[in-house]
């Protein structure tokens, strides 16, 4: 199958980062920016902060570095001895960057599907969430619908789905100034979405 080309920037950007004089650049726009903002890049506090927050970057954005086939060799499969009742996850901690504002929002996500023959790590839905789409520029939407459509690839199981809640900077130190607003999302596929006793316990176990 053909790369795209978004696919082929993400790699490129994967690779670069690794690259001594990309890291160079990178804080140099930091300083620059710190600069612009009213400070003094030169002052005792600020000097090393161009480094660390370029090396911030290879944990807070670590998820791009998975492919597909990360993905799928991430996802093991157990045999399952027959279970295919509701497998659920809840209450795994996520913390993501808005790309509109690189500003982080943070909260939890519950992640739940329903076995076709084969079972998976239960740590791996942790994994997911936490270590391939969270620390992404993302929006939450995207996040949640990423999950569950790659629980559906590698998984194939009759049911899968994610909810995520969760508090955003951008809103609680910006703008409209919200400290207890929080956003639910959801994503439901397979027997979730066709079938209402087993969206119902779904729902009704991940307590929303």
């Amino acid at each position: 199958m053909p790369v795209s080309a978004d696919e082929q920037y993400k790699r490129k950007i994967v690779k670069d980062r690794m690259d001594s004089e990309w890291k160079k650049e990178a804080e140099k726009l930091i300083e620059q920016m710190l600069g612009f903002i009213g400070e003094n890049p030169q002052r005792d506090g600020l000097k090393d902060t161009p480094r660390r927050v370029v090396k911030s970057w290879e944990e807070l954005y670590k998820g791009y570095k998975f492919k597909s086939k990360d993905i799928k060799e991430l996802l093991t499969e157990f045999e399952g001895d027959g279970y295919d009742e509701l497998v659920l996850l809840r209450s795994i901690s996520f913390n993501s960057m808005c790309e509109h504002h690189c500003m982080p929002f943070s909260g939890i996500g519950h992640i739940g599907y329903i076995p076709n023959k084969k079972v998976v790590g239960i740590s791996k839905l942790a994994r997911l969430l936490n270590e391939v789409y969270a620390p992404r520029l993302q929006i939450q939407e995207r996040i949640t619908v990423q999950v569950t459509n790659a629980l559906m690839e590698h998984l194939q199981p009759q049911a899968a789905g994610c909810i995520l809640i969760a508090s955003h900077s951008c809103m609680s130190c910006r703008g409209v100034k919200q400290s207890e607003a929080e956003m639910i999302t959801s994503s439901l596929e397979g027997t979730f979405k066709t079938d209402h006793i087993a969206r119902s316990e779904f729902l009704n176990l991940v307590g929303v």
